[in-house]
């Protein structure tokens, strides 16, 4: 009988482990190379590959260990040190140790690191982005990384942070092989090249334009992928990622239109999921605009846009509405001063377009972004509500698109006048959203920056409690709601779906998950 049990147990085993798991990603990877890029295609895919040093509970935002075991601030937070998994090798077969973690943490901080590959066009503008800038710089966080054993790093700041351990399990932080970043020079990361990390699956190769494909990594340190082979193919229009779900030619796909829930519903081989709120859809608008660096044309841009009836139209009871950036599960870093709601009023706004000095209004661009997220499932056509609304005061709107590597250059580098964009939560405390809209150093899309944002941000970075943590926070979202530059419009939930096959997916509240858990029983 033990025998039997036994042999059953191996056939069930086996059937979970075998099968291509395919993916139907929303865009395609801007890089594979950890620490540059913010997309969260790129981050998908990432996320397969590489393990950062915190990862995060499954289905949640609560950190667990990942490549560090533990972590262990001094008194005054201004050090960390991390205690390092044993045994664990990248996919070339090279070790991680204190060595690598602290190769990829200095050639990340360090401009000057010979490995940052900064002549190849890598950035790495996380780093500044919550980091608060470079090695030597002004507003820098780090202020060294030291091996302190070969499984031990000590990771010393310029002033106190008890977020930081949150800030490193981002996704950007995945742990690269030292060998293979140096083999491939400027090709690491990019589809001619390869992408090696210590992760559940192992990079096999992208096809521009197509898919990337990984293999399972058998020998991997955590829970072993549960299929051969993952592909994440390169399908925009959030229709055609629905349709091909149907046919049974991919196996899971998210980011999925809000008025695709019946039809899912209605779909007996499909499964309906819903990813938890953890998001921000918002206009921005650029300060060197001639007309946008008025305050007074600002705000009635914002009265002029009927929010309420735009996420109603295009969100289909998925979405809400508020005056935050933070998503509603932050609430707690919000100011009670601030309106709950923006007031949709087009008299109020032709009156302060008048009192610009624009009683007949003008003509400007509106950027909409030309493939899907949850934030914006269907941007084109939100767009065009916002024109219409725009439109009866008098603001005459261009709508415009580009390819999406395109689109984010040219936003981060503020070449774009008013433009929606959003961000998806990696991970989980307000630094995140505060700290990628309104750093000194990642403000550089709106053209604006204020000092007192700068020092509020750094003081709820060390507070030691939540409450005086909360007490800088609610200043800054008085001071970024009165300024106007970014725009909330959505908080919204996600549509995804998979074929009823597919079991163990466990939708996280970031932008994606691994997907070592996914199995696929009785895919045929």
């Amino acid at each position: 009988m033990k025998t039997y049990a036994l042999m059953a147990a191996l056939l069930v085993s086996g059937a979970s482990a075998a099968g291509t798991l395919v993916v139907a990603g929303s865009g395609e990877p801007v890089t594979l190379e950890s620490g540059n890029a913010h997309d969260s295609v790129s981050m998908l895919v990432q996320r397969q590959i590489y393990d950062r040093l915190i990862g995060v509970k499954p289905g949640t935002a609560e950190l667990a260990p990942g490549l560090a075991t533990s972590w262990k601030p001094n008194a005054t937070a201004t050090s960390w040190t991390f205690t390092l998994r044993r045994n664990v090798k990248f996919h070339d077969g090279t070790p991680f140790n204190a060595d690598a973690a602290v190769f990829n943490l200095r050639r990340w901080w360090d401009k000057n690191d010979p490995n940052g590959l900064r002549d190849a066009g890598r950035l790495f503008t996380v780093v500044p982005d919550f980091l608060g800038g470079y090695k030597g710089e002004k507003n820098a966080v780090v202020k060294d990384v030291v091996k302190v054993g070969e499984y031990a790093v000590r990771v010393d700041l310029t002033r106190p942070n008890t977020v930081f351990p949150v800030q490193m399990s981002a996704s950007y932080w995945g742990m690269s092989s030292p060998t293979a970043v140096k083999a491939q020079g400027a090709r690491y990361g990019t589809p001619a090249g390869t992408a090696v990390g210590t992760g559940p699956f192992m990079f096999r190769s992208w096809v521009t334009g197509d898919r990337v494909t990984l293999a399972a990594n058998r020998t991997y340190w955590g829970v072993k992928p549960r299929v051969d082979a993952l592909i994440v193919r390169n399908i925009k229009d959030p229709s055609q990622r629905l349709n091909e779900l149907r046919a049974g030619t991919v196996d899971i796909a998210s980011d999925l239109q809000p008025d695709d829930l019946k039809a899912i519903q209605a779909d007996k081989n499909l499964v309906l999921y819903r990813r938890p709120s953890f998001n921000l859809g918002y206009l921005g608008l650029n300060n060197r605009n001639e007309y946008l660096k008025h305050p007074k044309v600002r705000q009635a841009i914002s009265l002029a846009i009927n929010r309420r009836a735009i996420v109603d139209a295009f969100w289909y009871g998925l979405g809400t509405t508020d005056t935050s950036i933070l998503p509603p599960a932050l609430k707690w870093a919000t100011s009670s001063r601030v309106p709950a709601d923006y007031p949709f009023d087009p008299a109020a706004a032709k009156k302060l377009l008048a009192e610009a000095g624009y009683p007949n209004g003008f003509s400007i661009d509106l950027w909409y972004m030309p493939i899907t997220r949850s934030y914006f499932p269907n941007p084109k056509a939100s767009a065009e509500a916002m024109a219409a609304d725009l439109a009866d005061v008098g603001i005459r709107v261009t709508l415009r698109t580009s390819d999406w590597a395109k689109y984010l250059e040219d936003l981060f580098a503020g070449r774009l006048s008013m433009y929606q964009i959003g961000l998806i939560g990696d991970y989980g405390d307000p630094d995140y959203f505060y700290g990628a809209l309104y750093n000194p150093t990642s403000t550089n899309d709106i053209g604006w920056n204020a000092p007192e944002v700068g020092t509020l941000l750094e003081q709820a970075r060390a507070g030691l409690t939540r409450e005086a943590r909360a007490q800088a926070y609610a200043r800054v979202h008085e001071l970024t709601y009165a300024a106007g530059y970014r725009l909330p419009i959505v908080h919204s939930q996600s549509v995804a779906a998979a074929r009823t096959y597919v079991k163990g997916w466990v939708l996280s509240p970031f932008s994606s998950e691994p997907y070592n858990t996914v199995s696929l029983v009785g895919k045929k």
